[in-house]
């Protein structure tokens, strides 16, 4: 195996497969990249057995040929290399030969064949999708997930595709957020999963680089098949990056349930300042006093905060809004989350009384339910 390749193209394969390694494993394959040499390309993979993932780049193969090799090191490596041009040549013991300019490293490896192959599954079902809109409605939900392991099921996020619609839903039992989108799509497919918290912020990593990405799902597993473009909007350095990932077995919650069929107030505010307020409102809270309180009454918003390690704070902001005096608490962070994921300037926020939920919305297909706290 010998093929010449361009070093930052090397580098940049390297840092988009690096995630998935886990840094202590029982496998030692587990910690090494596959490396495979076909005609005019090279194919780097890994693997943790949960997620897997390969990407592919453009290269001048002289001879073709597989290994695996630590994938950290061999990053470390490749990105301290003194010149663009990098030859990579295999010897018969397994060891793998890098040179560039006066640099020689000598790395040794491990033979492909206990090296786990990512599965190939029959799709039951395929969509397509343009890449920035899942990175937008992933943004606008994963926030939600829980990081509690004994409510696994709630550990990641759901994918619902069904009326020419996906929905997603992300919730811990005390916030939930959901965003949608319309579909083209044959509206007889229909389907969902739940995509693992890991496998959600490596999506989130990776999409946004090109224009479309295909999902493929079956009951276990979950594929998404990213094209990826350089700056110049040129694909083939990297052309495609294919992630494969176990899906969280289970049925999530009646998600429906939750949302309040009917908020009596609805007042609509700017979302940066809203923001802005609720921040400095929550800096004198503290872990045992992680509250908020919004007094709303004819068109003026109070946002306050107090503990008593810290002392008191007091914001203000005008709205629109001519009904009775409201007094509701929140934790500060359930807040400033979806405000901070959001990209529109107005949202709105809706409410009934200080023991129903409140709801942060906008006008295309966003809600965030938050479960408000006892007003003290």
């Amino acid at each position: 195996m010998e093929f010449k390749i361009n070093k930052d193209h090397f580098s940049n394969g390297l840092q988009q497969v690096l995630n998935v390694v886990g840094t202590r494993s029982a496998m030692p394959i587990l910690g090494n990249v596959l490396i495979e040499a076909g005609t005019d390309h090279i194919s780097l993979t890994t693997t943790n057995l949960d997620i897997g993932i390969r990407c592919r780049i453009t290269a001048d193969v002289s001879t073709e040929g597989s290994i695996t090799l630590p994938v950290r090191k061999l990053a470390t490596i490749v990105k301290e290399l003194p010149q663009q041009e990098v030859f990579f040549e295999l010897s018969s013991n397994n060891q793998a030969k890098i040179t560039s300019g006066g640099s020689i490293f000598k790395v040794m490896g491990i033979g492909t064949d206990e090296f786990p192959p990512l599965p190939s599954f029959e799709n039951q079902h395929v969509f397509k999708l343009e890449q920035n809109d899942l990175a937008n409605m992933l943004k606008s939900v994963s926030f939600a997930q829980s990081s509690d392991e004994n409510r696994y099921i709630l550990n990641g996020v759901y994918f619902n595709f069904s009326d020419e619609n996906l929905t997603l839903v992300a919730t811990d039992g005390r916030r939930l957020a959901l965003t949608s989108y319309e579909l083209e799509s044959d509206s007889s497919d229909t389907g969902n999963l739940i995509l693992p918290a890991k496998t959600v912020s490596e999506i989130e990593r990776l999409v946004g680089k090109g224009e479309s990405v295909k999902i493929a799902f079956n009951d276990r597993q979950v594929a998404f098949e990213i094209a990826i473009e350089d700056e110049e909007g040129n694909s083939g350095l990297i052309d495609h990056i294919y992630l494969v990932s176990k899906i969280v077995e289970g049925n999530f919650p009646n998600y429906r349930q939750v949302i309040p069929k009917e908020t009596e107030h609805r007042i609509k505010v700017e979302r940066e300042l809203f923001l802005e307020c609720v921040h400095r409102a929550a800096l004198v809270t503290s872990e045992k006093s992680n509250s908020i309180k919004l007094k709303i009454s004819k068109n003026l918003m109070e946002i306050m905060g107090s503990s008593a390690e810290y002392g008191e704070s007091h914001e203000s902001m005008g709205i629109a809004y001519d009904g009775p005096d409201v007094q509701i608490a929140f934790n500060p962070t359930f807040l400033m989350e979806p405000l901070r994921a959001l990209s529109h300037d107005e949202i709105f926020f809706e409410f009934k009384d200080e023991l129903s939920p409140g709801l942060v919305k906008t006008l295309n297909q966003f809600l965030c339910v938050i479960m408000p706290l006892r007003l003290n």
